[in-house]
């Protein structure tokens, strides 16, 4: 049995800071070299070496040549306060942030990345984010400065991403855009979940651009059309690679062109209510809203350049949450109009799927349904070639029983066999019959992942 008594020990190290006898080095520190405001502080070389790796290598490049001579090693950019509590930490391990404003809890933070105390630095961004948030969003700038000013703040750094993504209108008024780092700007407007639109990201590149290369662009005064891709894009082929840009041209010529792995899909947007899905994104969503209403005409690629979500989607049933059987399925989502099924094909990224028109029921054989179909995806992010599969024979579109999961005839549909209800399903069907193409290359059995039931209801605008 061992007992440690460390509360004692970091009692009396920190009393060590008040040795005027034993010291052997002095710290000299001020926040502003320009400014003659500094102090000296007494430390001891043993400590500070092997808590802090930033002072080991200074003090190494800094050794006394006479035994009785202090070193002596001078700090910039570090105020005489927040050393005072760095070294009460680096001598103690105990640090207390009641009494600390946010903005001087970021200065230790900073203070504490110069001299890779790693220990210091996660707790510090872990505090801030979990305590300080709301200062640090109507501070945004100090807190994107101090985060970005090392490379090392990821914690930070992420916070400050995840918040330009869902307020940019706001981080954009209060924050000097052109003073963004480069990966600042990259990690931005790489994000999938950014709250803007791609010509309102493209006028905010091209404005931090022009600041930091400004001969290197064109005029763009001369441009003449109206048409954003014209007026937005045109003026600065030269930015672009000479592909990626034809392949941006084509895309918006011919509205049938198939879009190229280069050519992004929407962002999302933060539309509350559309959807919860643990299978699909906004992206298939809106896709398969396209399906519903069959808008195919005007181009059958339209969804790769803006959404169509005029429906939202309240969940009936997630496998994962209610269960796998017959019972859990015609207790949730009989007699509900207009259902969409979603299924996750366990062991592989696939998706597949189908809508009902009308409605389930527990008992029953066949059922007509005019406009049901089914459909696949090769994963929620693979839009290439997704099979869209209406169906033919309209008397044979559904298939009501009570062991019965949601079944679309002999093409799609799950069930357990021997008429058990309480039984998770152990059967699976996918053999093409009642609709026009099959969903998968083989007719095998597979199992599923989870699958989910919503019914799909008209938005209120």
């Amino acid at each position: 049995m061992s007992k440690q008594f460390f509360s004692s020990l970091s009692q009396n190290y920190i009393e060590i800071l008040k040795d005027d006898e034993y010291y052997d080095i002095t710290i000299e520190v001020g926040e502003d070299p320009n400014v003659k405001i500094f102090k000296i502080f007494r430390a001891h070389m043993i400590i500070l070496c092997y808590r802090s790796p930033f002072l080991r290598r200074t003090l190494a490049s800094n050794k006394k040549n006479d035994s009785h001579v202090y070193a002596h090693i001078k700090l910039s950019n570090i105020s005489p306060e927040t050393f005072q509590i760095i070294l009460k930490y680096i001598y103690g391990g105990i640090i207390s942030l009641n009494e600390q404003e946010p903005s001087e809890t970021l200065k230790i933070l900073s203070a504490a990345d110069k001299l890779h105390l790693q220990e210091l630095v996660d707790y510090l961004q872990q505090y801030l984010i979990e305590n300080k948030v709301e200062w640090m969003e109507q501070h945004f700038e100090l807190t994107h400065r101090t985060s970005f000013h090392s490379s090392f703040l990821l914690e930070l750094q992420k916070f400050c991403i995840d918040f330009m993504a869902k307020s940019p209108e706001k981080v954009f008024k209060s924050l000097d855009f052109i003073s963004l780092p480069e990966e600042s700007l990259v990690s931005l407007i790489k994000r999938d979940d950014l709250q803007m639109k791609e010509v309102e990201v493209w006028d905010h590149v091209l404005k931090w651009g022009l600041e930091k290369n400004p001969a290197l662009l064109p005029d763009p005064t001369t441009c003449l059309s109206s048409d954003e891709l014209v007026q937005k894009i045109r003026p600065y082929k030269k930015l672009l690679n000479e592909q990626l840009y034809e392949e941006l041209i084509y895309s918006y010529l011919d509205s049938n062109s198939k879009p190229n792995d280069n050519i992004l899909l929407p962002r999302y947007k933060n539309i509350d209510g559309i959807i919860d899905s643990k299978i699909v994104n906004l992206n298939n969503i809106a896709l398969i809203s396209r399906w519903i209403d069959k808008i195919v005409i005007k181009s059958k690629f339209s969804y790769a350049r803006e959404f169509y979500l005029p429906y939202k989607f309240k969940l009936l049933l997630r496998k994962s949450r209610d269960g796998f059987t017959p019972n859990e399925f015609h207790r949730l989502c009989d007699n509900k109009f207009c259902t969409i099924t979603l299924i996750k094909v366990k062991g592989t990224e696939e998706i597949i799927g189908g809508y009902n028109p009308s409605v389930w029921k527990s008992a029953g054989d066949c059922s007509k349904a005019k406009d049901s179909f089914i459909f696949s995806f090769k994963n929620k992010n693979s839009f290439k070639d997704p099979i869209l599969s209406y169906v033919k024979d309209y008397n044979k579109a559904l298939f009501y029983r009570s062991s019965h999961g949601p079944t679309f005839f002999t093409d799609l549909g799950i069930y357990a066999k021997n008429g058990h209800v309480n039984r998770n399903y152990d059967f699976i069907q996918n053999k093409q019959q009642s609709y026009e193409k099959k969903m998968r290359d083989t007719g095998d059995e597979f199992l599923i992942d989870d699958y989910e039931v919503f019914q799909i209801l008209k938005r209120d605008h």
